[in-house]
């Protein structure tokens, strides 16, 4: 073995304490970048497999009916594959042991031939059989969420009659990876109010007047082919038949919240990891400063014995690549570990046939490589002044500090510090780079706790805003289609019902020159307390009584201010166009939405006074018997209580974000206490002539650490508040990343959350004391005295 390694292994091994805690900070880094990085190839891998092996359609369109002979038209369009036509349609479920109703999306399955698009995958059970009306397969997590087993029977409203439905199967589609109401594109689903449904179309198409017809249609593109110029093809033939407009894959609202998540992943994976390996970039180049700095001699005498600079240089880059070995033993395997807990949960949020955590050789290569990257560069500084030390310099001791009074007591505050006091604080102005440095690297591991785990006030933020100060109402009530305002007194006449607001919603495409989006306008009562425009910081506005409200994401999307028109194509009455102007920009949080005042949509729709839907509010105990009614109206499509979306809500955030906190806080108090030990370590070195002389002189061991420890407080105390404003401006960044069409993180960070972050600080300051103590209390003060320096 060479001389140059003894030595590397043997300094290692005086240095343990210093590299074991540098290591730990590579070690956060490095799992931050599998634990992310292994959860999202999980995710990628099974959406490509499965869209792949489920032959996932590239486009989407639904209509109001059409002719089966269609199909061969679309067929004949230049780019087009194959196409799939299917019946789609709300209804209402009577689940057993569910006490109130759970809506549905029910689709046609072909029973006398295999699918050509949207392969249906059965878990469990078996596919309809031909000629059968009430056999159905239902989504897997509806099935495990409501504990529905092979053979249980479902009442449901389809087409406004009762119906009794067998489900023969549990199955899944690519189409609803992940499940929600409506087409909704929110992350938080509530698998228990609703599921979809598959039905044999030679049973389903009857019960809608589909027999030979259909209203939803499917298509697969050829390689190459213009996917804007098909949609156009598409929309031009159903438009005659009450078409609204196609969509690709991109805009289909399953593959929309699974795009957006894979976003945000791959965000947090790039913003988390840097700041660790930052980090341990910083504590690496202040340790080898220091080693270098102690080893002039060592350094000069190898010189001396012919070893050449790039062999001392590549020695001291020793010391890091060694951190980076630690960081990768203990971080990978907890990497993995982690990436495998985030990758369980998303069972709860997306449907796949499989979804097995794996850790590829490229991720762990990566990682390994962007640790050394950084720790190197760290050691880059300390290489070179290794290297470039002359051997005649090295043999002297450094120039001497200068010895003067504190700034404080040049400016006249002379006696106003105790002793121990002005010893903490001289050690600092004459060293104030390296205090500077251990305040920067406090004020990171705040920073990093702030900011990784400020998600957790966003989301019960979000959850109240949303749930309680927007959606009022006790229940939310929809309608299989456009009724009479007269509604209105039917729904007032449920028992239990203390107050009505209707509401109308309308499917449109709102454009802006070339930009466009497909949306929902929904109609609000001027007045309405049950459903109120709420922006992101709480504030309530009143709904106009003429033009358009618009959220500012969709204002953004199509880039319109108020006082712009915009041309509004009516989904649902053939793609007929209006005019309306932008009135006002709503700063929402979720999703991208249009409001009018109810009368004003629909006398711009031009269908009379009619109504999707009511909000209702309910009087105290009057759920049951309200819903038990509700239930049994065949012109109602759904009925959600506002309670069970809002436990919804918190069962899934709180699950996520729980695995989220307590992992960013565990690494951020890694990353705390290898600053703070490494600082208490460094300063012990060049102390430690200064505190063995005063223990000679009469100190106690309590005074001795409390000069050492006073540094490491003043530290904290100067860190802490940096490193509050540095959570913040994480979490503002982390936000950003995280902003979508789907969703806006406003940053809310609440005093608990700073609190948490002082008192991780203070812990990790505590752990790194009790280590240093028993350094102090075992120092050798003939062997100190006897060191030159």
């Amino acid at each position: 073995m060479r001389a140059l390694n003894r030595k590397l292994l043997r300094d290692l091994r005086h240095l343990r304490g210093q590299m074991l805690s540098i290591g730990g900070v590579v070690a956060c880094g490095v799992a931050a970048v599998v634990a992310m990085g292994s959860t999202l190839q999980t995710i990628d891998h099974a959406r490509a497999s499965y869209y792949e092996h489920a032959r996932f359609a590239d486009v989407f369109a639904t209509l109001k009916r059409a002719p089966e002979p269609l199909a061969s038209r679309i067929a004949e369009i230049s780019g087009v594959a194959a196409v799939e036509t299917r019946v789609t349609a709300a209804v209402l479920l009577d689940v057993p042991g569910l006490a109130e109703p759970a809506t549905g999306w029910i689709v046609s399955v072909p029973t006398d031939r295999e699918q050509t698009l949207n392969r249906v995958h059965v878990r469990r059970g078996r596919w309809p059989a031909p000629g059968v009306g009430n056999e159905v397969l239902v989504g897997e997590r509806f099935a495990e969420a409501n504990a529905l087993t092979i053979g249980t029977r479902l009442s449901a409203v389809i087409n406004g009659r009762w119906q009794r439905l067998t489900i023969v199967g549990v199955a899944m589609s690519p189409e609803f990876v992940h499940e929600v109401g409506g087409g909704g594109t929110t992350m938080f689903s509530d698998s228990r109010h609703f599921g979809v449904l598959w039905m044999g179309r030679d049973a389903l198409g009857p019960l809608y007047g589909m027999d030979g017809a259909f209203n939803d249609v499917a298509l697969s593109l050829s390689p190459g082919a213009n996917e804007q110029s098909v949609i156009e093809r598409l929309d031009a033939l159903l438009v005659r038949y009450g078409g609204g407009r196609a969509y690709g894959r991109d805009d289909q609202p399953s593959n929309v919240v699974l795009t957006n998540e894979v976003k945000q992943l791959r965000a947090f994976g790039i913003v988390m990891p840097a700041v660790f390996l930052f980090v341990a970039a910083f504590l690496v180049s202040i340790v080898l400063s220091r080693l270098v700095a102690t080893q002039r001699g060592e350094i000069a005498t190898l010189k001396a014995f012919g070893y050449h600079d790039h062999d001392i240089a590549m020695h001291f880059m020793g010391y890091a690549l060694a951190a980076v070995l630690l960081g990768a033993v203990l971080g990978v395997p907890f990497g993995a570990w982690v990436g495998s807990k985030f990758t369980a949960l998303y069972v709860a949020y997306f449907s796949f046939p499989e979804l097995t955590h794996h850790t590829s050789v490229g991720l762990v290569a990566l990682s390994l490589t962007v640790a050394a990257a950084s720790a190197v560069i760290g050691a880059l500084a300390a290489a070179r002044a290794a290297a470039a030390l002359p051997p005649a310099e090295g043999m002297r001791p450094p120039s001497p500090l200068v010895y003067r009074p504190l700034l404080l007591e040049r400016l006249g505050f002379t006696g106003v510090f105790t002793p121990t006091i002005r010893m903490v604080l001289r050690s600092m102005e004459r060293r104030p780079w390296r205090a500077a440095a251990s305040i920067v690297g406090v004020a990171l591991a705040v920073g990093t706790f702030v900011g990784g785990t400020f998600a957790f006030d966003v989301a019960m933020y979000m959850g109240d805003l949303q749930f309680r100060v927007i959606e009022r109402a006790d229940l939310s009530v929809s309608f299989i289609q456009p009724l009479p305002a007269r509604a209105f007194h039917d729904m007032s006449a449920v028992p239990g019902v203390s107050r009505v607001e209707m509401y109308r919603s309308v499917p449109v495409r709102l454009s802006a020159g070339h930009r466009f989006r497909q949306i929902a306008i929904t109609g609000l009562e001027r007045g309405g307390t049950l459903r109120r425009l709420v922006d992101a910081d709480g504030r309530t506005y009143a709904i106009p009584p003429a033009g358009l409200v618009l959220t500012k994401a969709l204002a953004s999307v199509l880039r319109v201010a108020p006082g712009d028109t915009v041309r509004m194509e009516l989904l649902e009455r053939g793609g007929e166009e209006r005019r309306v102007v932008v009135t006002a920009l709503l700063d929402e949080l979720l999703g991208t939405a249009g409001y009018m005042e109810i009368g004003e949509l629909n006398r711009l729709v031009g269908e009379g006074p009619v109504v999707s839907g009511a909000y209702v509010a309910l009087e105290p105990g009057a759920e049951s018997r309200a819903l038990g009614v509700l239930r049994r109206l065949p012109s109602v499509a759904g009925a959600t209580p506002r309670r069970a979306m809002l436990e919804s809500f918190e069962e899934q955030i709180t699950s996520m974000i729980t695995l989220t906190t307590t992992v960013v806080a565990l690494l951020a108090s890694i990353m705390a206490i290898g600053v703070l030990y490494n600082g208490a370590r460094i300063a012990l070195s060049e102390r430690g002539r200064d505190l063995a002389s005063l223990r000679v002189l009469g100190f106690t061991k309590r005074e001795v650490a409390g000069m050492l420890f006073g540094e490491q407080a003043v530290v904290n105390v100067l860190g802490t508040p940096l490193g509050l404003l540095m959570g913040v401006g994480l979490a503002f960044l982390i936000a950003s990343a995280f902003d979508s069409e789907l969703y806006r993180f406003p940053v809310i960070v609440t005093p608990r959350t700073y609190l948490w972050g002082v008192v991780m600080v203070v812990v990790a300051g505590l752990g790194a004391g009790i280590a240093m103590r028993r350094r102090i209390n075992a120092l050798n003060l003939v062997e100190v005295l006897k060191t030159r320096e």
